[in-house]
């Protein structure tokens, strides 16, 4: 099934927990999506991303409230904002708490897992290590596409202080969560207490409007990117005589903006930030195309294709016909499911009724 890219795959992405708030990182779109409910997709809001904020190997929420993001070897502890780089603080990490392939909050402490080895380590200072565990992941925590926990204020420990009817909302918290890979229920993430024991985890399935916004989530939400070189005029000489036909034809070029615009819809951009919604679903697509086919993309670079909104355009075609010969006039024509999204400027005209088999697209640079 075409799904998620891992987190392995998707340099720059992460998902983490801070207070009552899920985040999503996208570096390569420049921006975090926040949601309140991964599940629902409520409160969606999209934050533009410092540059110094960008590119990080990990990101997580803690419990007092900030940020922290790993790059390399070190972690820079940032404010509650990265929209800015203000009050940015830059530790290493211990050489025991190097080399992970997730690292969350939860519980006051950090974990970072080791995927390959099946083991988690947990310490309340990754600079230190201090008071560090290590465990065995239950088998069926192993294969998670990302990993987060909740981190916490310290004013939400004072349950006395929430009201009643708040308590089932900040209980969750208190919980571990991953990722799974899809499956033929569609892509779910499960929460638990514990990463070591068999406990029976809650599944919950995402949200399609947060699944927009996860590397190769359209795949899911829209089906998977195809090309294909559509007919769109056939021009006979029935003759016995040649022939010279000339005329104006008319084409759709550009990228269909009703339809890829939807799927930010739901999704409130800051006013502060340095992306519109046009160009994000446009870069959203972009990347969709780029992604291999496991991940429902179709390896091509679409970059220097035209963008705009679809227009129709008029072109000019002269041609000399033999008699009783017929040419076709093709044009290569993207989409993602059954909608075609992105029309390409370029025709080709064959003799032959079956389409072209090229791709006129250069493909991605591995």
């Amino acid at each position: 099934m075409s799904g998620i890219i891992p987190k392995s795959k998707a340099k720059g992405t992460d998902i983490c927990g801070q207070g009552e708030y899920f985040y999503i990182f996208r570096s390569d779109l420049g921006c975090y999506m926040k949601t309140s409910d991964l599940n629902k997709g409520s409160d969606i809001s999209i934050f533009s991303l410092h540059p110094a904020c960008k590119d990080g190997d990990h990101y997580i929420g803690g419990r007092d409230g900030c940020f922290y993001i790993i790059k390399g070897n070190n972690y820079c502890r940032f404010s509650r904002y990265l929209t800015t780089d203000s009050e940015a603080v830059v530790y290493s990490l211990h050489p025991n708490c190097q080399g992970g392939d997730h690292y969350f909050s939860a519980y006051e402490k950090f974990y970072i897992i080791f995927q390959e080895k099946g083991t988690y380590r947990v310490t309340t200072n990754m600079n230190t290590d201090s008071d560090a565990e290590e465990h065995d992941l239950h088998p069926d925590c192993r294969n998670g596409l990302y990993y987060w926990g909740m981190g916490f204020f310290d004013s939400l420990i004072l349950y006395d202080m929430i009201a009643a009817s708040e308590l089932r909302r900040f209980a969750r918290m208190n919980r571990i969560y991953f990722l799974k890979p899809g499956s033929e229920w569609g892509v779910q993430y499960c929460s638990i207490s514990d990463l070591s024991n068999n406990e029976r985890p809650k599944v919950y399935s995402v949200d399609s409007d947060v699944l927009n916004f996860l590397p190769g989530g359209l795949s899911v939400t829209k089906g998977p990117a195809f090309g294909i070189w559509e007919n769109i005029k056939t021009i006979s000489n029935d003759s016995n005589t040649p022939v010279t036909w000339t005329k104006k034809i008319n084409k759709k070029v550009g990228w269909n903006k009703e339809k890829m615009t939807q799927i930010t819809h739901n999704w409130s951009i800051a006013a502060s930030g340095s992306i519109e919604t046009g160009k994000l679903a446009k870069l959203i697509t972009n990347l969709q195309f780029s992604l291999s086919g496991e991940y429902g993309g179709s390896d091509v670079n679409t970059v220097n294709e035209s963008w705009n909104e679809m227009t129709e355009e008029e072109e000019q075609l002269s041609l000399k016909l033999k008699p009783n010969e017929s040419v076709y006039l093709w044009q290569y024509r993207m989409g993602l499911g059954e909608d075609q999204v992105l029309f390409c400027r370029d025709l080709k005209i064959t003799s032959d009724p079956k389409p072209p088999t090229g791709v006129p697209l250069p493909p991605t640079q591995s």
